[in-house]
């Protein structure tokens, strides 16, 4: 396990340290300051280190006490975005509040209150979570107040991330398959009407379906972010000479960081980077089998999901796998807020894992609930 908390570590430090480099090129052309966004992302990132160091030393189980306020709070800023005076719009989404010189957004504080609240919840009602009550309509429940906030903001992109590590969560929780799909689908539906009554979201599924028809108006990110992996062939064209980082891509420091990693770097960078990612996932969920209780169990298994979920829709959006969807590629997009939760949830990992090196405390490590078993 040492081994395995040493790794983790060590592959974090190389995606931060990558994206640092790689924003101080894609930002370069943004600002008469060409180091305006890397000065401030340093000081998220040491923001991010300072967060993951406290949360790596405390009891993780302290979390259990804290799941019903931190959840309350969370879903009460993302309320709070939507009010005039103490939310801000970007792009026509209301996803920030305004601090001063700083800006917050909600829904990535959503994304750890979730499965703080969904781990505390599953290791109390693992017994009995066959029951419709509390293996389907609480829960979804539950998720429906983090959610309903965030698709009103609007951010579909997040909406559809919580709501997978949410499902999944309660599938390895024990839940039954047919009502979580019957459930999942329903949301599912949901979302795709919505979509169908913006013409916004439309016009970005009509670009996504016939990107060369849109190629100068709703396409434009897309065809531009497949230019840059072309123009990057195998050994790219060299740090700091992306072409597409001139205003092509106009996301280039934030959504569409990947790109200028395959055009600058080439397809070897880029395949290293999902590698990377890959095994962010692999060593997350071994710290999760290894894990010495039922909360620190689901809890490491939701925010490996969440960090890798997020950069494979991320890839799958900048290759054209997926409509446009407004999210971050985790440790590498330029963000505070994103910066410093990813901080967060790297040191709760941190923690369950120093956790487990403890033989004195630990349990039985079924990650699945026996779903023969009488109740």
């Amino acid at each position: 396990m040492r081994r395995t908390i040493s790794l983790f570590i060590a592959i974090v430090l190389i995606l931060v340290t990558l994206g640092v480099l790689i924003l101080a090129s894609a930002s370069s052309e943004k600002y008469e300051d060409a180091t305006y966004f890397v000065k401030r992302q340093l000081l998220w990132l040491a923001l991010s280190f300072c967060a993951a160091a406290v949360v790596s030393r405390l009891d993780y189980r302290l979390f259990q006490k804290m799941a019903v306020p931190m959840s309350v709070a969370s879903i009460v800023l993302l309320v709070l975005v939507r009010i005039p005076g103490i939310g801000s719009t970007v792009n026509g989404s209301w996803r920030w509040i305004k601090l001063g010189p700083v800006s917050i957004q909600p829904s990535e504080i959503a994304k750890v209150a979730m499965i703080v609240l969904f781990a505390w919840w599953l290791a109390r009602s693992q017994r009995r979570i066959d029951e419709l009550r509390r293996g389907i309509l609480v829960p979804f429940g539950l998720l429906a107040c983090f959610v309903l906030p965030i698709v009103v903001e609007p951010d579909f992109g997040t909406t559809m991330l919580v709501s997978s590590v949410a499902v999944c969560l309660m599938f390895l929780g024990g839940a039954s398959i047919a009502p979580l799909l019957i459930t999942g689908l329903s949301g599912l539906l949901g979302i795709v009407f919505l979509i169908f009554q913006n013409q916004e979201r439309m016009s970005r599924i009509l670009a996504f379906l016939d990107p060369q028809k849109y190629e100068k108006d709703k396409a434009w990110q897309l065809i531009n972010s497949l230019r840059a992996f072309a123009g990057g062939e195998l050994l790219g064209v060299g740090f700091g000479n992306s072409m597409q980082k001139y205003d092509y891509l106009p996301e280039a420091h934030t959504d569409f960081i990947f790109p200028i990693i395959g055009e600058e770097l080439g397809l070897v960078a880029s395949t290293g980077v999902v590698g990377l990612y890959l095994l962010l996932f692999i060593l997350g969920m071994r710290i999760a089998f290894n894990a010495r209780d039922d909360f620190g169990r689901f809890m490491a298994f939701g925010i490996t999901l969440m960090i890798t979920l997020q950069a494979l829709i991320n890839f799958a959006v900048v290759t054209g796998c997926v409509p446009t969807k407004g999210l971050a590629l985790p440790f590498i997009s330029y963000g505070g807020s994103s910066l410093v939760i990813s901080g967060v949830m790297v040191g709760i990992l941190v923690n369950i894992a120093h956790s487990a090196l403890c033989p004195a405390s630990a349990t039985a490590r079924n990650l699945f609930k026996d779903r023969a078993r009488k109740v």
